[in-house]
């Protein structure tokens, strides 16, 4: 039989599990070797025909845009427990059996085309537009790859299609690549050098998700509040980069171009209505204008991602982040003057190269210090190509790392509940998302915070329409006492439906 229907058979009974979801592979189209055994695809005679069709249909239209985008700047951040719905084609965890973090094709091509012998066709985020190609050559018998990184693209004439018609929110991508150059980062050599997308390009987007009814989008970049829109002549002056306040640089500061500010001003312009976020920045690039400008908007959430990584100075010196925890802790102090209320959220490694004991009891005292509301954490993991691979000696054993991760856990639940537990007693303004997923009684959504709020599934008034009784559906906003809190989640009731515009007055 065609070895190929194996591979349309293996998708169809592969769960899209939650580490699938946070990989962000680049591969998108997998052909199986004839290797592979027919004895795992029962009843060829009836499915062939099919399993042919399906796969022609699939690749008549291609992966489609979003998958491409979401790998483009896949943000590290987007941690998930839900499971999302499966991609179009193979993801290749799936198609060789085990779990793959990071920037595949380009990392691991050799070992992929060489040692598996089980692709065809292998192409970087970078490479959609020669996927023809590549195709043509796969179907010759040849195995085809592109990996290569554009100096360019930022995907800027690609506009994603929405195709789920009660999404309330999505993502647009406004840059690609990065160059801080963090000792343990892959994104630089597999993602290249930061480059922008023209902001006329961004805000047609972000207009016309607007018009399909949306309110809220994220931008999404790998490093995206370095923003630098240089494609206009007349914005290319002379103007160096503002970095925070004793925050350095690893790269060369660059001038000219329309920066983050600008932008996040000009989307939060397109619809008053619609909710803006962004992800995932860097401490440095959060100059007073941009910090200013957040305050200022009703519509721009007063929430900020601030990638710490460490608590230790020595740590981060390592890592080559540009910023000591002294200079950390000094602009958390300012955010906090500059935005009253903002909500925080972080990054942090357990077990870098070198770390020591006290390095690890920093990293638990920020940790209680600043008291975030949301976090990410990971226990270290050596990459090939980084600086870390060349100069440093991952010397941390596996299970000191997997047990300091886990104190680190939980410190942060400790004091994100605090910290959440503030908002107890306060009216929130919930963006309405669906029904929440432990009980039909109940609807779920996020606050300005992204925190999720849980809330009955009642009765209630509508302030733009005095006297009538409604039930809030997806993409309304609410106003939600909160009752209660933990380190992940805000219980409450519900109070109206408004509008964001409204809501102003009560919260």
């Amino acid at each position: 039989m065609h070895s190929l229907q194996c591979v349309l058979q293996v998708q169809r009974s592969l769960r899209w599990g939650p580490m699938a979801s946070v990989s962000w592979l680049s591969l998108r189209m997998c052909m199986a070797h004839s290797s592979l055994s027919s004895t795992t695809c029962p009843n060829p005679e009836r499915q062939e025909d099919g399993a042919r069709k399906d796969f022609s249909s699939r690749l008549a239209t291609g992966p489609t845009l979003q998958y491409f985008l979401r790998s483009a700047s896949a943000p590290q951040e987007k941690l998930s427990s839900e499971v999302e719905d499966p991609p179009p084609y193979l993801m290749m965890d799936e198609l060789l059996g085990r779990q793959r973090k990071g920037c595949m094709a380009e990392r691991l091509k050799e070992e992929i085309l060489n040692r598996e012998k089980m692709v065809d066709v292998l192409a970087g985020p970078d490479a959609y537009r020669d996927l023809p190609r590549l195709l043509a050559v796969a179907e010759s018998g040849q195995q085809a790859a592109n990996v290569l990184l554009s100096l360019d693209e930022t995907y800027a004439d690609v506009m994603p299609v929405q195709t789920s018609p009660s999404a309330t929110s999505a993502f647009v991508s406004i840059m690609r690549g990065c160059d801080n150059m963090c000792t343990y980062c892959i994104v630089p050599f597999t993602r290249g050098r930061e480059r922008s997308r023209p902001v006329a390009s961004i805000l047609e987007e972000v207009r016309k998700l607007s018009e399909q009814g949306l309110k809220e989008v994220t931008l999404l970049g790998q490093n995206v509040n370095s923003f630098r829109d240089s494609s206009e002549v007349q914005f290319n002056s002379a103007v160096s980069t503002n970095l925070s306040r004793g925050f350095t640089a690893n790269c060369k500061t660059k001038q000219g171009g329309l920066r983050f500010a600008h932008l996040l001003d000009q989307v939060s312009r397109v619809d008053p209505e619609m909710r803006i976020r962004f992800t995932s920045p860097h401490p440095k690039d959060f100059p007073d204008e941009v910090l200013q400008l957040i305050h200022e908007r009703d519509n721009i959430c007063k929430q900020i991602h601030l990638p710490a990584q460490s608590g230790s100075s020595r740590v981060l010196e390592a890592m080559r982040r540009g910023y000591s925890r002294e200079a950390y802790v000094a602009l958390v102090h300012h955010i906090r003057e500059s935005i009253p209320g903002v909500s925080l959220s972080s990054d942090f490694i357990a077990g870098f190269c070198g770390e020591t004991e006290e390095d690890h009891v920093q990293t638990v005292s920020l940790l209680r210090e600043v008291q975030y509301n949301m976090g990410f954490l990971f226990a270290y993991s050596m990459r090939q190509k980084t600086r870390a691979y060349h100069r440093l000696k991952d010397d941390v054993p596996e299970e000191v790392k997997l047990r300091r991760l886990e104190e680190l856990i939980t410190v942060f639940r400790e004091e994100a509940t605090k910290a959440n537990q503030t908002a107890v007693g306060c009216t929130q303004l919930v963006l309405v998302e669906g029904l929440s997923k432990r009980s039909a009684a109940d609807l779920c959504g996020r606050n300005d915070g992204n925190l999720k709020v849980i809330f009955p599934d009642a009765e209630m008034e509508d302030v733009s329409n005095p006297g009538l009784r409604v039930r809030a559906q997806p993409g309304d906003y609410v106003l939600v006492q909160i009752t209660s809190a933990g380190s992940q989640t805000l219980k409450g009731h519900v109070l109206c439906r408004t509008t964001l515009k409204d809501s102003s007055a009560y919260c």
